[in-house]
């Protein structure tokens, strides 16, 4: 109804890191109108990062993934809405269409509405599907607790492994597989590993350090064809040969769970954001893997699905909603442990890339490698060298293209557009 009281002064749609941070900076900072949390999965927010590491190796699960106890949410007014997800938007009315979601995750078929003052779109992400790898049977994907779970009791049966996709996901579970002693094998159809992230030298070396850890690798092979039976699966390759696995793991990718926005399911395009997780949209902010920010260091919007992102991005929208002055931008990072080292990214490798390096990259050296073009720093790979992480980011930002402003710093500048979202804070 027009003009009618909003349920929540600020509704969250997501349960992840992103929305946590959020909810965590307002509160810390005073702000004490309704906030109302939808979350897809029945369990508290929890961190993602350790599905693919210390919870298939480790066992870990339940409270120990939690970001905070039940209580913490009560005693901070934080409203959450658990197994509940959102199905749609009225940005006009200002109003979410929330379904909710059997054990299963399906919809059950009821459905309610929220009506907001302010929404924050952190839905996250969702693994990317290919025709005939669809999950069932010895094929999993990795996006939840519940997934990793599944997949730990798959490695614990004993393998082979067959991961389709030599991203992140998918070579963090490889290194997993082999500390349990389980087989495995990588398939990926670019020539080299994190190709997107990595110049092809340092990604034949994130592929040596596999094949040293005992990982099959098999680089610019796809899968043509993918057999299920009764115990597992029979992979035909591209390339003529096939690989047996008692379990699957298809890790192509994730994409924006964006599609709800439209009233439809799965995945869509990233919402464009200013600086402050603004979009285009009256009301609506965006922040974490649905969300794409401008690169203060670089020209254009950026996915940046990452850890660090997602804290940065959310405690960004949430100085925007108090009034407060934006952070200082900071170069972003990624990192992933994999075969007992430690990988750290800064920046963004350009495309062709000039590398330097420090140190000598052996098994078992630290070292890193200084990446740029035209004598600029654009990112760095840093293997065990964490304390160079604050010197990375102080050459990448000193080398970056001085601007008056930082690209997408204006609303004028969301999308290309003018956003129809002033300034103010969140009353």
């Amino acid at each position: 109804m027009a003009g009618a009281r909003p349920d929540a002064e600020l509704l969250v749609a997501g349960g992840g890191l992103a929305a946590q941070r959020c909810c965590e900076h307002l509160r810390r900072r005073g702000f004490d109108g309704r906030i109302a949390m939808i979350c897809e999965e029945t369990a508290l927010p929890y961190d993602r990062p350790p599905l693919s590491k210390a919870v298939l190796t480790e066992g870990r699960s339940g409270d120990s993934l939690s970001f905070r106890a039940e209580e913490w949410y009560g005693a901070n007014g934080i409203e959450l809405l658990c197994g509940v997800r959102a199905a749609g938007l009225d940005h006009v009315g200002r109003s979410v269409t929330l379904e909710q979601t059997s054990s299963n995750g399906r919809s059950s078929g009821r459905a309610s509405r929220l009506r907001y003052e302010r929404l924050l779109v952190a839905t996250g992400g969702r693994p990317r599907r290919l025709p005939g790898l669809e999950p069932g049977g010895a094929v999993l994907e990795l996006r939840t607790a519940e997934d990793a779970a599944r997949l730990r009791s798959a490695l614990l049966n004993g393998g082979p492994l067959l991961v389709i996709g030599a991203g992140l996901i998918g070579l963090e579970v490889a290194s997993a597989a082999r500390a349990l002693g389980v087989p495995a094998t990588v398939v990926e159809a670019e020539a080299t590993p994190l190709a997107r992230a990595l110049p092809p030298a340092l990604g034949h070396w994130l592929a040596g350090l596999h094949v040293s850890g005992g990982v099959d690798v098999r680089l610019g092979t796809t899968v043509a064809a993918l057999h299920r039976h009764t115990g597992g699966a029979r992979a035909q390759l591209s390339d003529g040969s096939t690989v047996e696995a008692s379990t699957v793991l298809v890790a192509t990718g994730t994409a924006p769970a964006t599609a709800w926005l439209e009233g439809g399911e799965g995945t869509g395009p990233a919402l464009r954001t200013d600086a402050r997780g603004r979009t285009a949209l009256p009301g609506v902010w965006a922040a974490g893997d649905a969300a794409s920010f401008p690169d203060p260091f670089g020209t254009d919007h950026v996915l940046t699905p990452h850890w660090e992102s997602a804290v940065r991005q959310g405690t960004a929208v949430a100085r925007a909603l108090l009034g407060e002055a934006p952070a200082e931008h900071v170069p972003s990072m990624f990192w992933s442990d994999q075969h007992g080292r430690r990988i750290q990214m800064v920046g963004h490798a350009p495309s062709p890339a000039e590398t330097e390096l420090d140190g000598e990259p052996r098994p078992d050296a630290p070292f890193a490698v200084w990446i740029g073009r035209g004598g600029r720093t654009a990112a760095a790979l840093l293997v065990d060298k964490p304390e160079l992480l604050g010197r990375a980011r102080e050459e990448i930002a000193a080398a970056a293209p001085r601007r008056e402003d930082a690209p997408g710093d204006r609303p004028d500048e969301i999308a290309g557009n003018r956003s129809p979202e002033t300034t103010g804070a969140v009353r």
